[in-house]
């Protein structure tokens, strides 16, 4: 996905910010367990928040193992089960997805470095399709759908965010429970309309240079690079009300373990991140950096 989800780390206790860590090492021995060393590389915080919620029942539990980040002393790992299984796979599915329409959006040239990347994660991605094929047709089906409303200048943000919205709604069909499983659809459904909408405005300038599709200029009438207060006041309170949907249908759930991470990110981290990119502040932690919290603690 994008990699904005992350727990509001500052107002967790020690013990609470190293069992988000070893959930994401966990996911992080389960991608190279599954589809080898590379698919390391496709670890972030949104597919871990997607293994601690399909986790919740659970019991929770972990091992301490060696890798090349911690390759003397190791480090704590979540034990593998299901939810990382399936996080493993999705994440797969959705990259190589996320390739395709960069290398579509990129032209020959500049799309180099994304065919680079799914050649390299072809394999891993033939697997997973015969694992999850469900969830791949839900993938193709949603995305063409997405590509058809931005090549039409889609101006509705609801319309616009849909596809990708619906599509993550399908990340709850491996939660047997049908309870459950409705929860987990209404908030994955708007934990995509979140993102999208996110990380158009994130986007905006580098669209507006680029000339590519974003619903916020169509939506807002924008013909600079700088979305007016107006609109961002706008967007805001448009984030909030599906962080708001997200929050009420975690409510219903029973964290467990995870209560003080989870609450940390649907009642704070969800708000602050939005305002923090309408701000233009927002800095999106690189690959480096989050090895680096990895090997440290969480900051």
């Amino acid at each position: 996905m994008f990699g904005y989800v992350r727990p509001a780390a500052p107002r967790l206790s020690p013990e609470e910010n190293s069992r988000f860590r070893a959930a994401y090492c966990g996911l992080c021995h389960t991608l190279g367990r599954r589809y080898g060393a590379a698919a390391r590389f496709l670890l972030n915080y949104d597919f871990t928040f997607l293994a601690i919620l399909l986790s919740l029942g659970a019991p929770f539990s972990c091992e301490r193992r060696r890798c090349a980040v911690h390759p003397c002393a190791g480090c704590e790992v979540m034990q593998a089960g299901a939810a990382l299984d399936a996080a493993a796979d999705y994440s797969v599915i959705l990259t190589w997805w996320q390739l395709r329409d960069h290398i579509a959006d990129h032209g020959f040239f500049g799309g180099l470095k994304y065919r680079l990347a799914a050649l390299l994660l072809r394999g891993a991605y033939r697997r997973s399709c015969r694992r999850v094929p469900e969830f791949d047709e839900a993938a193709r089906r949603c995305l063409r759908e997405l590509a058809r409303r931005e090549s039409e200048r889609c101006a509705s943000l609801d319309a616009a965010a849909e596809p990708f919205a619906a599509l993550l709604a399908e990340l709850a069909m491996v939660e047997r429970d049908p309870v459950k499983r409705r929860i987990l659809r209404l908030i994955f459904y708007h934990l995509g309309r979140w993102i999208y909408l996110v990380d158009a405005a994130d986007d905006f300038r580098r669209d507006a240079k680029s000339g590519n599709y974003n619903p916020l200029r169509f939506r807002y009438g924008v013909e600079g690079d700088e979305l007016p207060d107006e609109a961002k006041r706008a967007l805001g309170e448009t984030l909030d009300a599906s962080i708001r949907q997200m929050a009420s249908a975690y409510a219903l759930l029973d964290a467990g373990a995870w209560t003080a991470v989870l609450d940390s990110i649907f009642y704070e981290s969800f708000y602050a991140i939005g305002k923090a990119v309408l701000d233009g502040v927002y800095h999106k932690p690189s690959r480096a950096e989050r090895k680096k919290k990895k090997e440290g603690g969480m900051a």
